[in-house]
């Protein structure tokens, strides 16, 4: 494993890697192998879809099946250590960082992988901007330390500004080139992968990300898990990194949406009962789409919900101001204070619901119909969410304010499958 890095950068420090990718000969197709990353994967059928695509796809690392969690994580490196051995899986030649590219009609991004030096939210280099929940960090803990693995990457944004060098250029030029590999998921996104091997074009990238700090888009889990294993080894070595994709939304800005939440054990009658004298609430007899859009409509108002499960969908909005004075922290800065999610938990589910943030009561959900169809199928609640635009969620990151955690869903995510990083190599 390549540890060298610029340690006195003040800013990102990516270093190249040896890729552990599916041999394209040894696998039914690389799109049968791929998953979404493991948090969207929120249905049985889902993971059995999955699991079935083909007997190695990737699924079987990130989401383990057996009886204990100490079983699963052993599986989960078993298999690891069997698909390396077999060539199913292999590491590339030489280190490099990895240009990735996916698209879907007119949605276009490209970004870097590579591993990125770990660094604490204090440092100002890696921003946070949504708090975590310590029994995710503890299990993808676990997986982590079973497999010496990172299993997927992480999201990470920066504002890369109209410079046409460095990174962007180091890009530009690899896309010219033959991909290692292109493939096209069920989703319909084409997936394009080239290595770039050259120390010069290396270095060019090092010296300009160096420059900036990053926003994590998507995986704070999982930065989490890395600081966290990080703290139990020596340094330096491998475990100072973490596998991210860097995307410069200067130039290919993501689209931001919503986390819906689930609530299995509250009926849609129960929520709606506990709403009356603190909420305007109006039943809307129409399709997913147009409830949808009035979401929309009100959310630019007030704060707003939509909730589903009993054939109907309800909009609640126009909260008791006295309700929000009493519920929401007053030591937050304001634009924390109004928003949706923190409404949500602090005044929803802490005061009104009482339903307390355990996955027992709450499931959190990236597929808005999948939600309601949960809902209607279990009798619970859906609550569905209006997306948080990028500058807030920027903003307050900045500031050091972290929002209430599955707060925003960015994307296009990078698929899971298409380069690990073994941190044997």
């Amino acid at each position: 494993m390549n540890t060298a890095g610029h340690t006195d950068v003040h800013g990102l420090d990516l270093i190249p890697f040896r890729g552990v990718r599916y041999d394209s000969e040894r696998v039914g197709s690389l799109a049968a192998v791929t998953s979404p990353p493991y948090d969207v994967i929120v249905r049985p059928d889902g993971l059995l879809e999955l699991e079935s695509a083909d007997p190695h796809n990737i699924v079987r690392l990130i989401l383990p099946q057996a009886t204990t969690p100490a079983a699963r994580n052993r599986q989960a490196a078993d298999t690891l250590h069997d698909w390396l051995a077999e060539g199913i899986l292999a590491p590339d030649p030489i280190p490099a960082l990895y240009v990735y590219e996916q698209r879907n009609g007119d949605i276009l991004q490209r970004g870097i992988i590579g591993a990125l030096r770990l660094s604490e939210a204090a440092d100002g280099i890696v921003l946070p901007h949504e708090d975590v929940m310590p029994h995710v960090v503890e299990d993808r803990a676990a997986l982590m330390r079973a497999t010496a693995a990172n299993l997927e990457p992480l999201l990470l944004t920066y504002p890369g500004g109209a410079s046409t060098d460095g990174a962007a250029a180091a890009i530009e030029r690899a896309t010219h080139h033959k991909p290692l590999l292109s493939t096209t998921t069920e989703d319909g996104f084409s997936h394009r992968l080239w290595a770039v091997t050259d120390p010069a074009e290396i270095a060019e990238i090092q010296s300009d990300l160096a420059h900036h700090q990053a926003l994590i888009a998507d995986g704070h889990h999982r930065w989490a898990t890395n600081l966290r294993v990080r703290a139990e080894h020596a340094s330096p070595g491998p475990w100072d990194f973490g596998l991210v994709l860097l995307v410069d939304t200067a130039r290919y800005p993501l689209r931001v949406r919503a986390i819906h939440r689930y609530l299995h054990r509250l009926p849609v009658a129960d929520a709606l009962a506990a709403l009356a004298d603190s909420f305007r609430v109006r039943t809307l007899e129409c399709s997913l789409s147009e409830a949808l859009a009035a979401l929309g409509d009100a959310a630019a108002e007030s704060n707003a919900f939509l909730l589903a499960g009993d054939g109907s969908y309800h909009l609640v909005d126009r909260p008791d101001p006295d309700l929000l004075a009493r519920t929401v922290p007053h030591s937050r800065p304001e634009a924390w204070r109004t928003l949706d999610a923190t409404v949500l938990h602090s005044t929803l589910l802490d005061h009104v619901w009482q339903v307390p943030d355990t996955p027992e009561h709450i499931a959190y959900i990236h597929h808005t119909e999948a939600t309601v169809e949960k809902a209607e199928r279990e009798g619970g609640t859906a609550v569905l969410m209006h997306p948080v635009r990028e500058e807030v969620v920027r903003d307050l990151a900045r500031q050091g304010v972290t929002m209430p955690q599955k707060s925003t869903s960015f994307g296009p995510k990078p698929a899971t499958g298409l380069v690990l990083r073994d941190l044997a190599f």
